[in-house]
C-alpha cells in the first residue's frame, strides 16, 4: 500500500530555518518537499530592545504571537536576564508554545485555536484592566491584540524582536521544475509569504501558481489567496501536521 502523498511534490515556502519539520512531515507521508523559502526572518539588534526589556521586568502578562517571536524574543530576554517570576505567559498557537518550551519556558497558556482571536477569547484575558501587557512580535504585526487588550483596560507595550523580509533568491530552478509539471501543491503560512512568492516567480510563474492547489492553515491566508486569483485554496488544520493532513485529504478526494 503506497503512502498518501506518494508521487506528489509539495512546495514548502517557510523561512529557511523553519523548513525542515514540514519537509520531513511531507516525506513521511510519501511526498517530496521542494524547499523555496519565500520569507526571510532577521532578528532586531539588542540595542533596539533596551526599552522593551526594561518594561518587561514589570509586566503582568507576556504574549508571544509566533514561533519566531518565541525564538528571537527569548534569545533577547535570556541574553539580558530572565522572564519575571510571577508573569503570566501566553502563546498564540501550539507551535509557539513548543518554541517557548525549547527555551525552557513552561506553564504557557495556549488557546485551542491558532490565532489572536482564539487567544483573546481565553477567560484569563477578559479582565485585564490595569494589567501591564508585553506583546512579543515582529515589526509591524497585526494590531488586533493590542487594540482589544487596550480597550479592555490593559497597558500594552511591544517587544518587536524580528522583522520579515523578502529573500533575495533565484526562482529559475523552481520555474523549470514547475513548468515540467513537477509541483503538485503549494503551502503558505502567511499572506506575506504568498505575496513574496508571487513576486519572486514573476510573470512567468504566475499562471503556474494560480492553477496549483494552495494549502494554508488559516482562513485569512486563504482569503488572500482567493483574492489573488488562486483556483484551488484549501484551509487546513494548524501546524505542520495540519498542513499535511489537509493535503492528504484533498489529494485522496481529487485524484
Amino acid at each position: 500500500m503506497s503512502l498518501p502523498l506518494a508521487g506528489r511534490t509539495v512546495l514548502v515556502t517557510r523561512p529557511a530555518h523553519q523548513t525542515a519539520a514540514l519537509a520531513q512531515a511531507v516525506q513521511a507521508a510519501g511526498g517530496e518537499a521542494f524547499a523555496f523559502p519565500a520569507l526571510a526572518i532577521e532578528g532586531v539588534a539588542m540595542n533596539q530592545l533596551t526599552l522593551p526589556l526594561e518594561r518587561l521586568a514589570s509586566a503582568d502578562i507576556v504574549i508571544f504571537v509566533s514561533p519566531n517571536a518565541a525564538q528571537f524574543g527569548m534569545a533577547a530576554i535570556q541574553a539580558s536576564g530572565m522572564l519575571p517570576a510571577m508573569v503570566q505567559i501566553f502563546a498564540v498557537g501550539s507551535g509557539t508554545a513548543r518554541a517557548l518550551a525549547a527555551h525552557g519556558v513552561d506553564a504557557v497558556i495556549t488557546p485551542d485555536g491558532q490565532d489572536s482571536e482564539a487567544l483573546l477569547a481565553l477567560p484569563q484575558l477578559q479582565d485585564v484592566a490595569g494589567k501591564r501587557v508585553m506583546i512579543v512580535r515582529g515589526v509591524g504585526g497585526r494590531p488586533l491584540l493590542a487594540e482589544t487588550l487596550t480597550h479592555r483596560g490593559a497597558q500594552v507595550h511591544f517587544m518587536e524582536c524580528y522583522r520579515r523580509m523578502r529573500p533575495q533568491v533565484d526562482a529559475t530552478q523552481l520555474l523549470v521544475r514547475w513548468q515540467a509539471g513537477g509541483i503538485d501543491a503549494v503551502t503558505v503560512t502567511s499572506a506575506e509569504t504568498l505575496d513574496n512568492l508571487a513576486a519572486l516567480l514573476g510573470d512567468a510563474g504566475r499562471p503556474l501558481l494560480l492553477r496549483t492547489p494552495l494549502f494554508a492553515p488559516h482562513e485569512k491566508i486563504a482569503e488572500a489567496a482567493r483574492n489573488f486569483g488562486m483556483a484551488q485554496v484549501v484551509v487546513t488544520p494548524g501546524g505542520d501536521a495540519g498542513l499535511v493532513e489537509g493535503m492528504v485529504n484533498w489529494f485522496r478526494n481529487n485524484s
